[in-house]
């Protein structure tokens, strides 16, 4: 069907169970969730909330028991208009709660553009590697991945944390950042990296503004078919204020649960989310839903 302007319409089908590969050891038969925890004072939502090792700790433990396949660590904040900060501070904020939350079991990937960071982050235990600039912003980052042979989230983002608001401009929105991906999956698999270790994220809200975002996920088939699995974050953004006319970050759940089952339905794979309790349990019924095996096989 297509809209009465004639502009064809993405025909959307159920998304799970799926033909994508396990990755990061994880079963995909069904969506995944991603906890974010951010050791930083200046993230734009939660900046600050977890800035001490011992409650961050605890936030990640308490992520994981409520249900989070995966705790994802950041030590630098990557809002609009952030800047960079030395390596060496974004290990020592990260690096002691990856260690600690990894030695009590948890699936821990590190939110990071650079390699040093994804190193001592690697050997504190990590196993997944997170970096908003697929691998382009840190020339060692992609050999250290290939030789780690560690699964990696590839992000979409023009520019870089600070200037990525002066790159929001597109003519085609899906099909640029689809290009755009693809061309990133093809440095990875030419570094070393195996196809099955790939991710891909289409970095809602990174230099992109809320109509973006929003065109976007209305098209995520498009980027679900490259075959990669599609990780999602749109936990508290913008958009979902501008729709929603919420102002704080914070206050944001119901947006945020909304657009997030909006992208299971789409191709999405994983959602990365910082409201894990309340994501699981609408998750979990969404699936049921989705496929009809009901409560038990949910």
């Amino acid at each position: 069907m297509a809209p009465g302007d004639g502009t064809p319409v993405a025909t959307v089908t159920p998304k799970f169970p799926i033909a994508h590969h396990a990755w990061a050891g994880l079963t995909l038969d069904r969506p995944r969730v991603m906890g974010i925890l951010n050791v930083t004072p200046d993230s734009f939502s939660d900046g600050g909330a977890h800035a001490d090792p011992a409650g961050s700790i605890a936030a990640g433990l308490a992520m994981a028991a409520a249900g989070a396949d995966i705790v994802d660590i950041g030590g630098e904040s990557t809002r609009p208009g952030a800047p960079a900060i030395d390596p060496a501070e974004e290990i020592r904020r990260a690096v002691p709660v990856v260690r600690a939350l990894a030695q009590a079991g948890v699936r821990v990937s590190i939110d990071t553009r650079n390699a040093a960071t994804m190193a001592a982050a690697l050997d504190a235990g990590a196993a997944i590697v997170n970096d908003v600039s697929a691998l382009a912003h840190d020339p060692a980052a992609a050999p250290l991945v290939a030789a780690r042979r560690v699964p990696i989230v590839l992000m979409h983002m023009r520019g870089t944390p600070a200037t990525m608001a002066t790159r929001a401009t597109y003519a085609d929105i899906a099909a640029e950042v689809a290009a755009e991906l693809a061309a990133r999956v093809a440095a990875a698999e030419a570094a070393g990296i195996a196809r099955t270790a790939i991710c891909l994220d289409p970095g809602i809200g990174f230099a992109k503004h809320a109509e973006h975002s929003i065109a976007l996920l209305r098209r995520l088939p498009e980027l679900a078919a490259l075959g990669y699995p599609i990780l999602v974050g749109v936990s508290r953004k913008g958009f979902i204020g501008r729709i929603s006319g919420v102002a704080a970050p914070a206050d944001r759940l119901a947006g945020s649960l909304a657009a997030g089952l909006f992208a299971l339905a789409r191709g999405a794979t994983l959602l990365r989310v910082h409201d894990v309790r309340t994501t699981v349990e609408a998750v979990r019924v969404w699936h049921a839903l989705d496929t009809g095996r009901g409560a038990d096989s949910a």
